[in-house]
């Protein structure tokens, strides 16, 4: 299962270095945030193998594409939810 590992691990260099092209503000708080998330996942998919992070990475996933829709001015959080 090292495919999840790297597959993972790749998500989580992109999420961070877009992160460190954002300029400063919410939007890049909530970007490192995201990448934090995914390199928890990677540790977590590289000590046991299983499809249960499979939920978290999709939320993460909707999380930073919401965050792309974000204002830079507003104070707007983005809405997670539960997916199916």
């Amino acid at each position: 299962m090292s495919d999840a590992v790297d597959y993972l691990h790749a998500y989580a260099v992109r999420a961070i270095c877009k992160a460190r092209r954002m300029p400063i503000g919410k939007s890049k708080r909530l970007q490192r945030a995201v990448g934090r998330v995914y390199l928890l996942l990677t540790k977590e998919a590289a000590v046991a193998p299983n499809v249960d992070h499979l939920d978290d990475f999709r939320t993460a996933r909707h999380v930073e594409k919401s965050i792309a829709t974000l204002p830079e001015s507003g104070s707007a959080m983005p809405v997670i939810q539960k997916l199916p």
